[in-house]
This record gives C-alpha cells, sequence and structure tokens, in this order.
C-alpha cells in the first residue's frame, strides 16, 4: 500500500444502522473527494472495512455485501470517500498542518530573493513571517497552490520576490481538459487558445523552482505527450 497505517487516518460512513471505516491517506483521500484523478489502491492504507478501525474489527462480509452490494474493497472505499467524512485527531491535524507550512517555507526559500540584496531568505525567516502575519495553512492542499497566497501575505513584513519562468506549453486534445483544469489550478495562465483538433496551447509564468514538479505532473497526465518550451526567466 501506498501509505502506512502510521501516517493514515479513518474515513467514515454510516449507513443502514450500519458504521464502515477505512484507513486512508489523508491528503490522497481530500483530493479525491475534490474530483483529482487519484486511485483508490494508492488512498488505502489496508484493503479492509471495518465497524470499529481503532480495534481491527472487521465488518462480516454478509453485512458489508447487503449494504453495498459488493465485497470489493476499492469499490466500498470509494462510496465510503465519496459519502462518508475524514476523520482527523488534534494531533493529526496539528502535524499535518506543521509538516505543510515547512513545505511551503521550503518552496518558497527555493524560489525566492530578497530583491534588495538578491539573497535568499532561510525557510526559518519566512516560517517567522508566516507566523507574525497570521498565514492559514490548509494541510490537504499540494503545498505549491498555496505558495502564491503565503508570498502575498508575508510581503509586508520581508521584502520577496519570487523568481519565475515563462513556459509555452501545447496539450493533446485527449488530455487537454485535465491538464488545462490542473494548470489553470496551479500557475498564471498569460495567454491560452485551443486548437481546431481540441489541443490546448498556453503560455504560462510558474516559480523557477516548481517548474519541474508542475512539468512531471502534467507529463504522467500526458504519457508525456506534452510539448514545452522555456521563453524566458524573469
Amino acid at each position: 500500500m501506498a501509505v502506512s497505517l502510521d501516517n493514515a487516518v479513518i474515513a467514515r460512513l454510516a449507513k443502514a444502522g450500519e458504521k464502515f471505516e477505512i484507513w486512508v491517506d489523508p491528503v490522497k483521500a481530500h483530493e479525491f473527494r475534490k474530483g483529482k484523478d487519484v486511485k483508490i489502491e494508492d488512498i488505502l492504507a489496508y484493503p479492509g472495512v471495518f465497524r470499529d478501525a481503532h480495534k481491527a474489527d472487521r465488518i462480516q462480509d454478509a453485512v458489508v455485501q447487503k449494504i453495498f452490494g459488493t465485497i470489493d474493497a476499492k469499490k466500498i472505499a470509494e462510496k465510503i470517500l465519496k459519502e462518508g467524512e475524514i476523520q482527523l485527531t488534534t494531533e493529526q491535524r496539528r502535524k499535518m498542518v506543521e509538516d505543510k507550512r515547512n513545505q511551503i517555507a521550503n518552496m518558497i526559500a527555493r524560489n525566492a530573493v530578497n530583491p534588495q540584496t538578491n539573497a535568499p531568505h532561510p525557510a526559518q525567516r519566512i516560517i517567522n513571517a508566516m507566523d507574525e502575519a497570521g498565514v492559514h495553512v490548509d494541510p490537504m492542499e499540494p503545498a505549491q497552490d498555496q505558495v502564491d497566497g503565503v508570498v502575498k501575505a508575508i510581503k509586508t513584513l520581508l521584502p520577496i520576490k519570487i523568481e519565475v519562468v515563462t513556459i509555452e506549453l501545447r496539450i493533446p486534445a485527449q488530455y487537454a481538459g485535465k491538464a488545462s483544469s490542473i494548470i489553470r489550478g496551479t500557475t498564471s495562465v498569460k495567454r491560452d487558445s485551443w486548437g481546431g483538433d481540441g489541443s490546448y496551447t498556453c503560455v504560462i509564468e510558474v516559480p523557477a523552482g516548481l517548474a519541474a514538479e508542475m512539468l512531471q505532473r502534467l507529463n504522467k497526465i500526458t504519457e508525456g505527450k506534452i510539448e514545452s518550451k522555456e521563453l524566458k526567466t524573469i
């Protein structure tokens, strides 16, 4: 399984007087609920359905079959994730927020400089500014998607500038819908257009240190069929 039980949380669904629980990766489960393309096997920490996950109290197959019409753990997990709730303890949430805050600060430290000196800001300085500015960190959202908001929030406390690259992308029609949604959600789109064949072309700006990660993500979605060209560095 993709996630260990040590890092998993419980997703729970109450149905027909019964309680059904599974162990899941909290971040991937959240992404799945938002409609992102995440495989169930990458979400499940254990391929079993429980009445009480903490006690490892497995629910009988006959009960599962009666309620869900199947005993396939993946199909049941999909229903629990779509209709149920994801449980986080206070300590789990605190740790996830702390980890995500550190990820964001490290991303900014890799990509940002002090425009007055052209020197980078250490990650701890960025964390201190985040705390002082009262920045809200969402433990479920990808760190990359929160960088811009954090930089805007701490600009009043730190002179800071993100180094940005401009990239032209062309995506084949069969992948264009899903890829364009990711592009619009994670980058600054300067201009774009749709071809007569359904392909999608755009020019985007993205932090220099995150460009490789974003292109890797798009390459995975498009099975390596994306075309990209760096135009300039700002």
